[in-house]
């Protein structure tokens, strides 16, 4: 395997000392070590990939320096537009090195989220002109250097799309817990709450595992929709059912790490102002599901964020004993209303994932919504 430290080490050597992504499972050990000996203002956490690569590229107008920026291969979709009209060599010809990681990879096991984007990984960064190396746990540095001596030359972003099991293993050093309730627990107090006409839309990673295990060990029907990919646009799924269910509460289970990745849905939610919704958000300060990697969201004023949008109402609860006592009236209150609920990182380790495929959950969502019906009338 690669050491971590020796790859960062090599990149210093080549001029790279500054980092800029979104965490991603097959790189964690990689920021860990990036977070153990590096300082704070060399490696920044963003809030989606396009942001991190508009960053690399100030970060090189302004020290003549480029920079790295990681991500998921998902998080390709979220730099095409920076990639071609900004960095291309036809525009402003902006050098950096993507590190990607490989989720997905053809004949590697791995969710169906992962499968499609897995599969045309390599054709994206083709189609999108960007130099390419796939390394693994046995490649060489020599090999890296001749993609950095291009990436110089041509003034170009260039990649590494990094394989599963490339980089040993680092552990991040623990940071500080300010809150205690388990999110499973605060998942559990939140669908005793609700009616069950209530709607439910939940995040991507470990929120929607809970979800559907929760489901089954209270005997309730497992019609959630389960968003298994597009982190971020969670309340926008919601917001868009909101619309098309005015007489339903809709209930979007969102992540802080998914609020801030698309941030500006907050604002559209605020000038539609549906009152059949509540937008919950489970804060644990970290993407979790992917290494538990810090998010921002200490530095960010939710309540004031949520008004300034145009939310009606804002609470916020940090134990069960208050979602219990308090959620219900959230229902009866006019929406948009956001709800932050402090929860601490970790799951059960034995934490199983949805046994239906995504078709699957969208037909028995849709199904509970009645909108099943229409659908079919448009094969007609």
């Amino acid at each position: 395997m690669i050491s971590p430290a020796e790859f960062c080490t090599f990149l210093a050597h080549k001029g790279l000392t500054q980092y800029y992504g979104v965490p991603d499972s097959l790189l964690k050990s990689l920021c860990a070590y990036i977070d153990n000996h590096y300082e704070k203002k060399q490696h920044i956490i963003t809030a989606n990939e396009g942001n991190a690569m508009a960053m690399a590229t100030g970060f090189y107008l302004g020290s003549g320096n480029a920079a790295v920026v990681y991500m998921q291969n998902s998080g390709l979709g979220n730099v095409v537009n920076p990639m071609t009209s900004l960095c291309d060599r036809q525009v402003y010809s902006i050098p950096m090195l993507l590190v990607i990681g490989w989720r997905g990879e053809p004949n590697v096991k791995d969710e169906p989220q992962h499968v499609k984007q897995g599969a045309i990984t390599l054709q994206q960064l083709e189609l999108l002109d960007v130099p390419h190396l796939v390394v693994d746990s046995t490649s060489t540095f020599d090999s890296i250097a001749l993609l950095l001596k291009q990436m110089y030359e041509e003034s170009r972003p260039v990649a590494l799309v990094v394989k599963k099991d490339t980089f040993a293993s680092v552990t991040s050093s623990p940071g500080l817990q300010s809150f205690s309730m388990k999110r499973e627990s605060a998942l559990s107090c939140l669908l005793d709450c609700m009616h069950p006409d209530t709607v439910v839309v939940s995040t991507t990673g470990k929120t929607s595992r809970e979800v559907f295990e929760l489901r089954k060990a209270k005997n309730q029907p497992t019609r959630d929709f389960l968003t298994v990919g597009g982190m971020g646009h969670t309340a926008s799924i919601s917001l868009g059912v909101a619309m098309a269910q005015p007489k339903r509460l809709v209930v979007a289970l969102d992540g802080d790490g998914s609020m801030l990745m698309h941030m500006g849905a907050l604002a559209v939610t605020g000038a539609v102002a549906p009152s059949n919704f509540i937008h919950v958000v489970l804060n644990n300060q970290s993407h979790e599901s992917v290494g538990g990697q810090p998010t921002v969201i200490t530095s960010v004023d939710i309540k004031g964020l949520a008004k300034a949008c145009g939310y009606k109402d804002y609470l916020c609860f940090s134990s069960e004993k208050e979602i219990q006592n308090y959620f219900t009236r959230c229902t009866e209150s006019e929406g948009p209303v956001l709800v932050e609920i402090q929860i601490a990182q970790g799951a059960r380790a034995e934490l199983g994932r949805p046994t239906s495929t995504p078709i699957e959950n969208k037909q028995a969502f849709m199904q509970h919504l009645g909108s099943t019906q229409k659908a079919q009338e448009h094969l007609k």
